[in-house]
């Protein structure tokens, strides 16, 4: 008896509903972390890789009052910084990546944050995740899409990439989206993945894309 074939995926359309359900649900779509300069937030999303949002908030709500400058943070005591950022998890290597961008920010910069990928990406402990997020948060340049866990995990369920790399999901995105959407999405599919597409039991039942989506990996219901 032959296999029944799923049909095949209809990735633009897919792509178009998503930007509409997301927009409706998420309008003010933006990113959790804390902060009131470039600096904070490049620094909250060095601290945020392998932590959670709720906790880096809580460790910069001091730390951004003690180092108030980038500066600051340039002639930080590497212990005493290891110990303020310490619950946010790899704090002797985000020690070394905190400290080590923002001496070559001072020195090279004139202590402002560079506005480029090129420039961002040649900073300690950033790659293109936390490029992305500071050139699209703060400076509003559609460079590239963030991909985290949970815009890997949804956009593969979506069926608008098959890849597992960030980088190359990034690329799918890039091409199946309309870059004027690219921040505004970066945003809203981490919001749809912790609130409606969550990891162990996704509710597709009040998802928008529910009758879109391919559900792919999703269990089936018993």
């Amino acid at each position: 008896m032959a296999r029944s074939q799923s049909p095949p995926i209809d990735r633009e359309l897919i792509a178009q509903r998503t930007i509409q359900s997301l927009h409706e649900l998420y309008p003010d779509a933006d990113t959790a972390l804390d902060y009131s300069a470039p600096h904070e937030l490049l620094i909250a999303t060095i601290l945020s890789a392998q932590s959670t949002d709720a906790t880096v908030n809580r460790v910069t709500k001091d730390l951004f009052k003690k180092y108030p400058t980038i500066q600051s943070f340039a002639d930080a005591n590497p212990e005493e910084l290891e110990q303020d950022i310490r619950p946010t998890g790899f704090f002797r290597n985000k020690t070394r990546h905190v400290i080590g961008a923002a001496r070559k920010i001072v020195a090279e910069h004139g202590g402002k944050v560079p506005d480029t990928m090129e420039e961002l990406t040649r900073l300690p402990g950033v790659a293109r995740k936390t490029a992305n997020v500071v050139l699209g948060t703060y400076f509003k340049k559609p460079e590239g899409f963030v991909v985290d866990t949970h815009v890997k995990r949804v956009t593969f369920r979506l069926g608008l990439t098959d890849e597992k790399d960030p980088e190359k999901i990034e690329r799918d995105l890039m091409e199946v989206f309309p870059r004027e959407e690219w921040i505004f999405l970066g945003h809203a599919i981490i919001l749809h993945g912790r609130q409606i597409c969550t990891a162990r039991r996704p509710m597709c039942e009040i998802c928008p894309l529910n009758d879109v989506c391919p559900k792919r990996g999703v269990a089936k219901p018993k």
